[in-house]
């Protein structure tokens, strides 16, 4: 058992040609996300002998994003020193026996893709970028080169080993140039070959080309001449460079001549095991070493993670040894980016390698074997779990969706760590382990996914079929409670696993049968405990020890104790109150026993509380009780809480971790702290305690890395506060930014980003950009994660004059400095390095530089000058060496003719265009006088600027023309369209200026434009203002794109647009838009849409107001007026269902005691004017045209309530105009849609409002019974008789059968005092809908009588007795009924195959005897009395008789619904049964007779027995 702390590191950093290097003596460092991890090697790790000798030892922090680069350098003497480059666009040197930044300069302003510390120069750092940009830095001399070579991206750059000023630089598209820095980058060797990125460059160790015999024409058809050799090449003896490129070759240059000596093609070797999802296709990276000493022999990387150690002594024959090629599982199982040699303290040579499978591992060179391998995190450790059972066994969820056991107490490997990623998929953010069962390990993940791992075989989990909606917050093993789910009782396990996800639901799941559906225990704690409100939202689960109590952390801070095993709720925690992270129950062993009733709980507060439920738990109370008082709080942290744990060594010390970045122990009994960690960089996520040893701690933080670390070695006792707290900050800042602001670089940083989705892991796409998971981002990151105090503006200033303003000037002197305080440094320098670098600026550039060295030689050469200069000019004829030496010596051409001057200018003018000075040569060229050449030359370049072309004019007008253009093109390629179009407007370019504003989406401007300068007919204005609404509307803006359709002409556009929002604002200015431009219809249209939205808000003024905007809605103002006066009426009786107290009605004279209609109409008679037959007649016009669809039981009420309206105003106007037919058949649609909507109150409130004497007067009104009309009013009678024989019914069912006014005279009558005192009492309301709701029947006293009336009423229900009637609705049930079998005979068959592709070899017979077992059911057969399945055949005879018979009736009955005859048949027997002499027997034989006639269903057959029994 290891006494010493140790660190699970960041996973290397992935596609970075060189973020790993070692030196000798054993110091090994890698990249991993923001900064670079330190590894100590060798017997200078210091580790207990036996164990693996390699020790984390530290961690170099400053940078803010990725770092892209990391090189020691490798002179004696200096090799405590290192350089790092970033994608924060910084270079550093560190000192890493401080871990502080020596200095750093920023010199580049693109992603920084290369870099490397010269072998041969001590002080010469050399970085490349992704557009191609070399800088030479040397840190002693604080002086920097700027190369530029290629425009090309960097990938890699090596720097020769042989000759101090060589560097080989390797591009993206595979071209490798070998480059003299003394020279300005002159380039030596331009070498092609490749045809894919390149990854890697090698030097041969040893010089010279005679260390590998090579036959130079094997590869004849490869040696392609490369570029020419420099006569003065300072590589005379020639030297080998390899190369690994991406296109799956290694090639083997010599530098001597500059040609391809060798290609080796990678093997496809067979993936030996491999931890890697088969099907995932990964892209190549090869990389290379060769060792030093031994140019015979060259190491790669191959596909999948093997190395390979090619023989170079005959490269035709190919030769390569496999690392490891003895031992299974030791090699990488995905591709590998960076090897480095490492030479140790006792002189081994070793081998480093970093992989996309996340490890790190060492090769001893001389046996080709894995030494030992540091495994990494690729995510936040979000979870940690040791085994109950397997002591020492710590399971480790991550963001990079796998799970790491950790054998902890491994005697020879420190970090034994085994990888399961199968099943995952997706962040795992809980473990739990089974409490009992070995290797049982329960997670789940961020995806709502909860599965079992056992760790002991290599099969893939089992998972749920239940998935929670969102993250999986924690898992726990606890006892079965009872489920409500049928079959639910049977046989389940001692423990079950529950899981609490982030939608706040609890789930039961069997580690027996997962595929089965989960519990929700809500369902059980709302049943136990009878609660009708709404659960609270569940964020926390966790059984105590013993299985017999539960608590439930909630949302709103509170926490639930519930007891098995019916989860009876006993105790409320109100204590908390933001969300609770973690709830923890004291261990049951130790000296106090009374201790496990101790329950810690963290929330998003800082404050941890310790209750002690010993009193409510052994009480057993009744009814829950409240706790608001805590047993201890802790109090110390400065931000949430995220994990705690007891420690199983003492009593009562609980460990917590949380966002302030520390874990802190607690000695709970005392509310004492005990002692601080502060060596996490994030927010810590979760926290273990060493099952074994009492003074070890593992922690898990969003910084990717887990700690394992002693209390005993802690020196602070409590969390930071104040400036402690600050500085703990400032360390954490390091971190990435969640949204990086930068504007002067891509976010992706990488350039072969878009080929990276291919590992097991997405995460690979962003693991540069920002706080992610090697690119999933975190959603805590996003929303929490603290910004970086320093500015984006201090690095663009240091960046923005590279070459002068470089901080490096700090120099080793400020090699003290904290990482902290560096960055405060170097906001502070900033300023003063610029103010040095404008006093430099200031001092002008020579014109003519080259001249002006060329008069400051020696004294000899400037005689020499006289010399020629005279000759030249007193010689009468031209001689052919004086011509030479003038051409020569071009800077005489100021003292000679104007010949001379001008290849004087022209020389110099080259040299201004060579150093990136283009503007001094423009400047040449004026004072030549070859403006147009200028200006030529100038757009060739596009360097064109304002002055340029400001001048051109002095040329020309055709040659101005031409400038302006070439000038407004070159704008455009820089994205600076509007300044392009006002030049081509100087030259009065009106429309080509106006379609570049255009086709570039700036439709303001070019609008603009187009109004200013061209007639208002054109039809360029109006396609601009067309095409900008058009794009406006797609993306929601639907007010100014209704502003571009009116600006356009286009009213009716505009309008439709405005109302495409939906609102009440919206459909209103729409509507008011459409009547100002004359679109009444449109106006019309939207008017009403507004007055129905206004309708559910039931504003019913506004709804009014709306209507008035077009008169051709006056109809419906009649239809809102019925519907708020009914509204009014029916909440008045309190029945509406959406009675609502806010309700806005119009000032309307009430007039409650005169008959509803008469009100409606005298309403309608004031407000709207409708005081003539011509006016109804009009109104109903407009009415008649619209058609609403029929009422379903789910059609809603306030829809329902205004189509009846509708038929109703149709019914009362006609009524005004004496068209009876249309009356009653307006009244029937009315009374249809209540009914068929099962509103049966609004029906019998129709009935009351409309039909309150019956219809007896529309009788009368109809006249002639052979009308048309009369099956409409055949069925309005009917269903009105309907409604009063359930309310007969029901009066007659319910508690006060006097409240009736069938059967009340019959009790007046009676002789009793006591029968007239209870009389007194009842309500004279005669018909009271409320009592809407039958109850069970009652006893009938002897002496109740039928009144008049109710003999009346059961004698009109012989018109309900229709047979015409009673057998068409008999054909259409069978239809209905048939139509239900074959429905449920196709989900049975449907059901058989799903459950024969299942099943492991079902019984063939079964589908059909399940088909046949539900025909023959007595719930499904038609044949009862003979108990036969019934064939497709006869269901089909069936249908077709049924539709026959329909076939048979006459339109007039089938037109006009009419109520269920057979159901009314069973009401008028039920009440004969019930209340004998209230039928007559004539009526109950014609139901009898109609039931057993048309009565074949199961329904009525079953209601019909019942009542002849």
């Amino acid at each position: 058992m290891g006494q010493e702390p140790r660190t699970l590191p960041p996973s290397p950093n992935w596609y970075c040609s060189r973020c790993s290097d070692a030196v000798p003596g054993g110091l090994f460092g890698f990249a991993a996300r923001t900064s670079v991890f330190l590894v100590r090697v060798g017997p200078g790790a210091d580790v207990i002998p036996g164990t693996s000798p390699f020790r984390v030892i530290g961690e170099l922090v400053g940078h803010t994003e990725r770092v892209s680069g990391f090189t020691f350098c490798h002179h004696p003497g200096q090799y405590n020193l290192c350089a790092t480059s970033s994608d924060d666009g910084t270079v550093k040197i560190w000192d890493v026996e401080t871990k502080t930044v020596v200095t750093e300069h920023a010199l580049h302003q693109h992603t920084i893709s290369a870099l490397h510390w010269s072998p041969l120069v001590k002080d010469l750092l050399v970085s490349g970028d992704e557009k191609g940009v070399v800088f030479c830095y040397w840190l002693n001399r604080n002086d920097s080169q700027h190369l530029f070579i290629e425009p090309r991206t960097i990938f890699c750059l090596t720097c020769s080993p042989h000759h101090e000023d060589l560097v080989a630089i390797g591009y993206k598209d595979g071209i490798v140039v070998i480059i003299d820095i003394s020279k300005k980058g002159e380039v030596i060797h331009r070498l092609r070959g490749h045809d894919d990125e390149i990854h890697s460059i090698a030097w041969c160790p040893l010089p010279g080309e005679d260390c590998l015999f090579i036959n130079q024409e094997e590869n004849s058809e490869l040696q392609i001449p490369n570029g020419k050799v420099i006569a003065q090449t300072p590589v005379k003896k020639g030297c080998y460079l390899a190369t690994g490129s991406k296109d799956q070759t290694i090639r083997i240059w010599s530098c001597s001549r500059g040609r391809v000596v060798t290609t080796l093609k990678l093997p496809f070797l067979k993936r030996r095991g491999g931890g890697i999802d088969p099907t995932v296709k990964e892209r190549l990276w090869l990389t290379l070493h060769w060792p030093k000493g031994q140019p015979t022999q060259l190491v790669s990387s191959c596909f999948g993670g093997e190395l390979l150690l090619w023989d170079l002594t005959q490269s035709w024959r190919r030769k390569y040894t496999l690392f490891s090629a003895s031992s299974e599982g030791q090699n990488h199982s995905r591709i590998v980016f960076n090897l480095c040699p490492l030479q140790t303290e006792d002189d081994k040579q070793l081998l480093l390698s970093t992989s996309m499978d996340r490890d790190v591992k060492c090769w001893d060179m001389a046996t080709l074997e894995c030494c030992w391998t540091l495994p990494s995190l690729g995510g936040f450790a979000y979870s940690l779990a040791f085994s109950p059972v397997d002591t020492g066994c710590l399971a480790i969820g991550a963001g990079d969706g796998m799970i790491r056991i950790w054998n902890t107490f491994s005697i020879k490997n420190n970090y034994d760590v085994k990888i399961f990623w199968q099943g995952v998929k997706s962040k795992v953010t809980a473990l739990c382990w089974h409490p009992t069962k070995e290797g049982c390990l329960a997670f789940g993940t961020d995806d709502g996914k909860v599965g079992l791992y056992d760790t002991y075989s290599n099969k893939p989990p089992q998972i749920s079929s239940t998935y929670h909606k969102k993250t999986v917050y924690s898992l726990a093993w606890g006892p079965p409670v009872p489920s409500t789910a049928p079959g639910g009782e049977g046989d389940r396990p001692s423990l079950t696993l529950y899981s609490c996800g982030g939608e706040g639901i609890v789930l039961q799941h069997n580690p027996w049968k997962l595929s089965g559906e989960a519990f929700d225990i809500n369902k059980l704690i709302r049943d136990t405990n009878s609660i009708k409100y709404k659960l609270p939202v569940h964020t926390e689960i966790s059984w105590k020890a013993d299985g017999k109590i539960m608590a439930l952390g909630n949302e709103d801070g509170s926490i639930e104790i519930f007891k098995v095993p019916n989860l009876k709720l006993i105790c409320t925690i109100q204590q908390h109150h933001k969300l609770v992270n973690t709830i923890s129950w004291h261990h049951e062993y130790g000296s106090q026993p009374e201790l496990s009733y101790l329950m810690a709980s963290g929330s998003n507060n800082a404050v941890i509380y310790v209750h002690n439920l010993q009193t409510v738990i052994e009480s057993n109370p009744e009814s829950p009780v409240t706790i608001t008082e805590p047993y201890r709080t802790l109090s110390g942290h400065t931000a949430k809480i995220t994990s705690l744990a007891w420690s199983p060594h003492h009593d009562g010390r609980l460990i917590s971790a949380s966002y302030d970045g520390t874990a802190q122990v607690w000695d709970t009994l005392q509310e004492e702290p005990l002692c601080n960690f502060r060596g996490h960089r994030g927010r810590l996520l979760c926290i273990a305690w060493s099952p074994l040893d009492p003074d070890c701690i593992y922690s898990g933080a969003d910084d990717f890395c887990v700690y394992k670390w002693l209390t005993s070695m802690q020196e602070h006792s409590r969390p930071p506060q104040g400036k402690k707290s600050i500085e703990l900050e400032k360390k954490r800042l390091s971190q990435p930014k969640p949204k990086p602001k930068k504007k002067k670089k891509p976010i992706l940083r990488v350039p072969v980003k878009q080929e990276l989705c291919n590992g097991n892991e997405e995460e690979s796409v962003k693991e540069s950009s920002g706080p992610v998971e090697n690119g999933v981002s975190d959603h805590e990151t996003e929303e929490e994660a603290r910004e970086p105090e320093l500015p984006c503006g201090v690095t663009s200033a240091v960046s923005q004059e590279p070459v002068i303003c470089t901080p490096a000037s700090l120099g080793f002197e400020k090699s003290k400095v904290t990482i902290n305080n560096k960055v405060t440094l170097l906001k502070k320098e900033a300023p003063k390095e610029k103010s040095e670098a404008l006093i430099k600026k200031r001092k002008a550039r020579s014109m003519l530089p080259l001249s002006t060295s060329l008069d400051h030689r020696s004294k000899e050469e400037l005689h020499q000058d006289c010399l020629v200069l005279a000759t030249a000019k007193h010689s009468r004829e031209p001689k052919e060496d004086v011509s030479a030496d003038l051409e020569e010596r071009f800077h005489l051409g100021l003292f000679t003719d104007r010949a001379t001057l001008y290849k004087m200018i022209e020389v110099e003018g080259k040299g201004h265009l060579e150093n990136g000075h283009p503007e001094l040569f423009h400047q040449l060229m004026l004072w030549k006088g070859d403006l147009k050449g200028v200006l030529q030359t100038a757009a060739e370049r596009g360097e064109l600027t304002d002055n340029l072309v400001a001048m051109a004019p002095v040329a020309g007008y055709h040659v101005w023309v031409w400038a302006v253009e070439a000038f407004a093109k070159q704008l455009c390629f820089q994205d600076q369209y509007v300044k392009a179009a006002s030049h081509l407007l100087s030259i009065h370019k009106v429309y080509e200026a106006v379609e570049l504003l255009k086709s570039n989406h700036f439709y303001r401007e070019a609008i603009a434009i187009a109004k200013a300068r061209l007639r208002p007919e054109d039809p360029i204005l109006k396609d601009l203002y067309l095409s900008w609404g058009a794009i406006l509307e797609k993306d929601g803006h639907y007010a100014l794109a209704a502003k571009c359709y009116l600006g356009a002409t286009s009213a009716y556009d505009a309008a439709k647009v405005l109302a495409k929002k939906g609102d009440v604002a919206s459909l209103r200015t729409a509507a008011e838009l459409a009547s100002i431009v004359g679109e009444n219809e449109l106006s019309a249209t939207l008017a009403l849409r507004c007055a129905q939205e206004l309708l559910l808000a039931r504003n019913w003024v506004g709804a009014q107001e709306a209507l008035q905007l077009h008169e051709s809605l006056k109809g419906q103002r009649l239809v809102f007026c019925l519907l708020e006066l009914l509204s009014k009426h029916l909440e008045e009786k309190q029945l509406s269902e959406g009675k609502s107290s806010s309700s806005s009605y119009n000032a309307w004279p009430a007039g409650s005691e005169r008959p509803f209609v008469e009100r409606v109409t005298a309403v309608w008679k004031s407000a709207f004017s409708l005081d003539s037959p011509e006016h109804s007649q009009a109104a109903f016009q407009q009415l008649q045209d619209i058609k609403y669809p029929s009422a379903t039981s789910n059609t809603p009420s306030k829809q329902l309530l205004l189509h009846i309206c509708h038929d109703l105003t149709l019914a009362v106007l006609s009524q005004q105009v004496a068209s009876w037919d249309a009356a009653v058949e307006g009244l029937l649609r009315a009374v249809i849609r209540s009914y068929n909507s099962g509103n049966f109150t609004i029906m019998q409130e129709v009935h009351s409002a409309f039909l309150p004497e019956g219809c007896d007067h529309l009788r009368d009104k109809l006249g002639d019974h052979q009308s048309p009309t009369t099956p409409a009013f055949k069925s309005l009678e009917a269903f009105f008789i309907y409604g009063r024989l359930y309310e007969f019914w029901w009066s007659l069912s319910g508690p006060c059968p006097e409240s009736s006014v069938w059967v009340r005279a019959a009790h007046r009558r009676t002789t009793s005092v006591e029968r007239s005192q209870q009389l007194d009492n009842v309500s004279p309301e005669e018909t009271d809908p409320k009592a809407s709701q039958p109850e069970p029947s009652r006893t009938l006293e002897l002496d109740m009588t039928l009144t008049e009336e109710g003999e009346q009423m059961l004698n009109a229900c012989k018109e309900l007795f229709s047979e015409k009637h009673a057998g068409l609705q008999n054909a259409q049930r069978t239809i209905a009924e048939v139509q239900e079998t074959l429905a449920e005979m196709i989900r049975q068959h449907q059901k058989s195959q799903l459950c024969k592709s299942t099943a492991n070899g079902p019984d063939k017979n079964e589908p059909e005897q399940e088909a046949e077992q539900f025909l023959s059911s007595p719930q499904n057969q038609c044949k009862e009395e003979k108990n036969e399945p019934v064939s497709l055949p006869e269901l089909t005879k069936r249908i077709t008789e049924a539709n026959e018979r329909i076939a048979k009736f006459p339109e007039s009955i089938k037109t006009w619904p009419f109520p269920d005859v057979l159901e009314c048949c069973l009401i008028l027997l039920h009440i004969g049964s019930q209340y004998s002499g209230f039928v007559t027997q004539e009526l109950q034989q014609q139901a009898q007779e109609l039931l057993q006639k048309y009565g074949s269903t199961k329904v009525y057959k079953r209601h019909y027995q019942t009542l002849c029994t």
